[in-house]
C-alpha cells in the first residue's frame, strides 16, 4: 500500500512552491476510505504564511469530507528523511491514532518509518479540553 502513497508523494512534491529555499516537499495521506490525498509546500515570500505539504494533504482529505487519515508519506531532496515539522505533527495527530505509520523518505531512496506516537509524544488532544 505504501507504494501509492509513495509515488503520490513524489509526484505531488514536483508542483511544489519553493522559490525561496527550493526545498521541495511532497506529501500523501490515505484517508480511512482508502482514498489518497496529497499536498505539496506552498512558500510565500513573507515565510510565516508558506504551509507544508502535510498539512495541504489533510486540508484536501478534509474539504473532501474525511477526518481520518491511516498512513502517511512524507519525501523531500534532502540528504536524510525529513520528519515533519512540529505543527504538522499535531496536524496528523489530530486525524490519526498513534499506531499510524509515517513513513519519511529522500528523493535517493533513504526512507525511515515511524509512528504517529513516536513524533509527538506527549501529545495534546481533546481529552485536554474535557471540562
Amino acid at each position: 500500500m505504501s507504494e501509492q502513497l509513495k509515488e503520490a508523494a513524489t509526484a505531488v512534491r514536483g508542483n511544489a512552491h519553493a522559490p525561496y529555499s527550493n526545498f521541495k516537499v511532497g506529501a500523501a495521506i490515505r484517508g480511512a476510505s482508502g482514498a489518497i490525498y496529497v499536498g505539496c509546500n506552498v512558500e510565500n515570500v513573507a515565510y510565516p504564511e508558506g504551509t507544508c505539504a502535510e498539512a495541504g494533504a489533510i486540508a484536501a482529505m478534509v474539504a473532501a469530507g474525511e477526518t481520518t487519515l491511516t498512513e502517511a508519506y512524507v519525501i523531500a531532496g534532502s540528504p536524510m528523511p525529513v520528519t515533519p515539522c512540529g505543527g504538522c505533527r499535531q496536524k496528523l495527530a489530530e486525524f490519526a491514532s498513534g499506531d499510524v505509520r509515517v513513513t519519511m523518505a529522500t528523493t535517493g531512496g533513504v526512507a525511515q518509518v515511524t509512528t504517529v506516537a513516536e513524533l509527538l509524544p506527549g501529545v495534546f488532544n481533546a481529552a485536554h479540553m474535557a471540562p
